[in-house]
């Protein structure tokens, strides 16, 4: 079986591109379900119900999010919807849950929702939460997109997780990196698996925009860049009945 997963999709220009591309990539990949990360597709960052329209419209069958998946308060409805997933270590008073289970036939696959620490929200510990939802899970093909700041967190993350679960996608720094690999013979992994927007940018802003930003330290109100698309990803063959990773492909189209 094959699970498809999308890098950060950043904003509407972001979420028509996905919506071109995708399904005819899904069926050439032979993808057998798709996971998406959402939490930057609303213009402005955040994600809203028209943005998580497009995401399914496109064709995920998960949409995850991260750090920005409260930021938009006249959305928090969404998260009613089973197959949009928060970080798992938010607070259980925040709306949504951080595990969504698709029945496959052949088999149920899990996905899990989880946000980093370091340099980010004092949330709970993502280690011990991870710990806790695999005590409940009763399939053995299980992903997580680990939505963190910190490469030291991502990869001390991989290595906890290896023989666990099948993969774990890191999200939120927007470019992939060259790291994909098969962690003890069994989980997938990859640092990070970029962003679908536009390319020549600054993690999908308006580089002149982001440039002044750093530059100057003033307050600039950040806009998303026009112009070419990409969209980055990462595919993985897994065995139904182990949930171990076979092979793990790192995806760029442009």
């Amino acid at each position: 079986m094959k699970l498809l997963f999308i890098g950060d999709v950043v904003g509407d220009v972001g979420c028509q591109y996905l919506k071109r591309k995708l399904p005819m990539l899904r069926r050439g990949l032979g993808a057998d379900i798709t996971v998406v990360n959402g939490e930057n597709s609303a213009n402005g960052n955040g994600i809203t119900a028209y943005s998580a329209e497009q995401l399914f419209a496109a064709g995920a069958d998960i949409i995850t999010t991260g750090n920005h998946a409260f930021q938009r308060k006249e959305a928090l409805h969404i998260y009613e919807n089973d197959c949009i997933l928060r970080p798992a270590n938010y607070s259980e008073a925040c709306p949504g849950k951080g595990v969504g289970i698709l029945d496959m036939g052949a088999c149920q696959v899990a996905v899990v929702n989880l946000s980093g620490v370091l340099f980010l929200e004092n949330l709970d510990n993502p280690f011990t939460v991870i710990d806790e939802i695999l005590e409940t899970l009763e399939t053995p093909a299980i992903f997580v997109d680990f939505h963190a700041e910190a490469t030291s967190e991502k990869k001390a993350m991989g290595h906890y997780l290896t023989g666990r679960v099948t993969a774990m996608f890191g999200t939120h720094t927007h470019v992939q990196t060259a790291d994909a690999a098969i962690l003890g013979g069994r989980t997938g992994y990859i640092t990070d698996a970029g962003m679908t927007g536009v390319e020549d940018s600054v993690l999908g802003v308006k580089k002149e925009i982001a440039m002044d930003r750093l530059r100057l330290h003033v307050p600039i109100r950040f806009e998303e860049a026009k112009g070419d698309c990409f969209l980055n990803g990462v595919l993985v063959e897994f065995q139904e009945k182990s949930g171990i990773c076979t092979k793990i492909e790192p995806i760029i189209v442009r």
